[in-house]
């Protein structure tokens, strides 16, 4: 795991989870589908700031996080919705282009978020509730505030989005987009990797889609006082 710049127990913003200086919440409008999106965020993962699975109850209008505790028991009637046909995205589960779809507004989609290992915890407990389904996901993950453990795998955020495409959601997939490239580009940059946030943004769909944003935020950073950095040694930050 990275080290961040800020010190643990350092003010983060509320809703987007970094300091102050580098919020993003301004930045874009939230994303707008008919499907219902559901998170299941294992226990450990609420305290990690990087964790997408916030990010997409903060950016997708109408999307709910439940907290996973193995010692709680979950209830299927407190996450199901009435007449949503619920799928549980999974890498082991039915492959979406064999599947018959329903009109969109007839289905909810729970998301898993932690760990590999986290994750495969909670699909036992949730595998009953639903269909799991399965994405044709390529490519290298964009997520680059975690190693991914293996080949072919991919941030939550990055699930929903393959989702969305395949879905034929293009206008919600490429703002939800936006929102998470924006998230990671601040994130590297609030960790101090500048040069990894350089080589980010240059492959980044948010060069182009926000260029006066992205100014803002740099200077920002650029215009603070200098006592109001923070020396090497301050700056050995808690592990995220």
């Amino acid at each position: 795991m990275a080290r961040s710049v800020v010190l643990a127990g350092t003010v983060r913003c509320e809703r987007c989870q970094l300091p102050p200086r580098w919020c993003v919440c301004a930045g874009l409008g939230p994303v707008v589908s008919p499907l219902r999106v559901d998170v299941m965020m294992h226990h450990r993962e609420q305290w990690r700031p990087s964790s997408t699975g916030k990010l997409i109850q903060r950016v997708v209008s109408g999307a709910r996080t439940h907290l996973y505790q193995r010692e709680i028991p979950r209830d299927r009637a407190a996450v199901a919705l009435p007449g949503r046909e619920l799928w549980i995205l999974h890498p082991m589960g039915e492959p979406l282009d064999e599947i018959a779809l329903p009109p969109m507004e007839n289905v909810q989609v729970l998301l898993l978020d932690g760990s590999w290992g986290e994750a495969a915890e909670m699909l036992r407990a949730v595998e009953p509730w639903g269909r799991r389904v399965c994405l044709p996901m390529v490519g290298k993950s964009r997520y680059w505030l975690r190693e991914q453990q293996g080949e072919g795998k991919f941030s939550t955020v990055e699930a929903l989005l393959a989702l969305l495409a395949a879905l034929g959601q293009c206008e919600a997939e490429s703002q939800l987009r936006l929102h998470f490239e924006l998230h990671v580009y601040a994130s590297l940059l609030a960790r101090g990797r500048k040069w990894p946030a350089a080589e980010y943004l240059d492959s980044s769909p948010i060069k182009e889609a926000l260029p006066e944003f992205l100014s803002r935020l740099v200077e920002r950073r650029r215009g603070e006082p200098h006592a109001a950095r923070k020396s090497r040694v301050e700056r050995q930050g808690e592990t995220e």
